[in-house]
């Protein structure tokens, strides 16, 4: 489940998950992705993953979905899991703000709704949204302030309250590795920046200055992407080498991401899910 700008194919071959897909599925693994709303809610999205893993099932005959969510996917799964926990049977957390970005509080505090502010950052936001939305070929409903306002840390902690399967109760903890059946996983990175070749690093240095105050990927704080077992929560990855983009370019020295994806759907399988 992808994140904000979310999309499982660009312009019909831009994937979100860059070689990602394809390794898994050399090591033999059934994967499918999904699509969502550029920018909305928690809660929007979440409905969204939701009708599409019921598809999945219905269509595979598959009794439970191992389900894997980037950044707000990582919401978004543990939405589907709150609806349908009979059916899920693991969460894995990708470098996903589980107790919000407080970055998200700037955006939101200089754009409050019923202010002129907040109409043009409004305005814009959904303009990317749709058109971003247009290049996928959906037709989602677009809200970016919505997106924004689920992010913080206040409202974060609204949903996780009602979705607390795996959060940690702590502020840099793990959590539950199993609730309600369900085994739950979560990695992050600390490197905002970390090849210089790569256009995304501009953003993610910037945005990692202001994101959080704690060790980051550009946006999501270290303690942030917590979530059931921890794997790792330092990757040298930013939010974007998370899902192997740009096209691939990373850190000289780093892990391949798509070895990170193959590794976790071995772990899943020594699990038994």
């Amino acid at each position: 489940a992808p994140g904000v700008l979310g999309f499982d194919k660009l312009v019909g071959f831009v994937d979100y998950w860059y070689g990602i897909l394809s390794a898994m599925q050399d090591g033999g693994a059934k994967v499918y992705t999904t699509s969502a709303s550029a920018f909305n809610s928690s809660e929007v999205r979440g409905e969204q993953l939701l009708a599409q893993v019921q598809n999945i099932l219905a269509i595979t005959g598959a009794q439970k979905v191992n389900l894997m969510g980037h950044s707000h996917g990582g919401f978004s799964i543990r939405y589907v899991a709150g609806a349908i926990p009979t059916r899920v049977a693991s969460l894995t957390a990708i470098h996903s703000p589980v107790k919000g970005v407080p970055g998200a509080n700037i955006i939101t505090g200089i754009a409050p709704a019923g202010t002129v502010s907040g109409a043009v950052v409004a305005s814009v936001g959904n303009a990317v949204s749709n058109f971003v939305t247009f290049l996928a070929g959906n037709s989602y409903k677009e809200d970016f302030m919505a997106s924004m306002n689920s992010l913080t840390p206040q409202n974060a902690a609204v949903f996780n309250a009602k979705y607390a399967n795996g959060v940690p109760t702590t502020a840099c903890g793990e959590g539950a590795y199993t609730a309600n059946g369900i085994k739950n996983y979560s990695w992050g990175g600390t490197s905002s920046v970390t090849n210089i070749l790569d256009p995304l690093d501009t953003f993610f240095g910037i945005t990692g200055l202001v994101a959080t105050s704690e060790a980051n990927d550009g946006l999501v704080g270290q303690c942030s992407s917590h979530f059931g077992k921890v794997i790792r929560d330092n990757y040298p990855h930013n939010h974007g080498d998370a899902i192997n983009q740009l096209f691939g370019v990373r850190g000289l020295f780093t892990p391949a991401p798509t070895d990170l994806y193959r590794e976790q759907a071995n772990r899943l399988k020594l699990a038994g899910l």
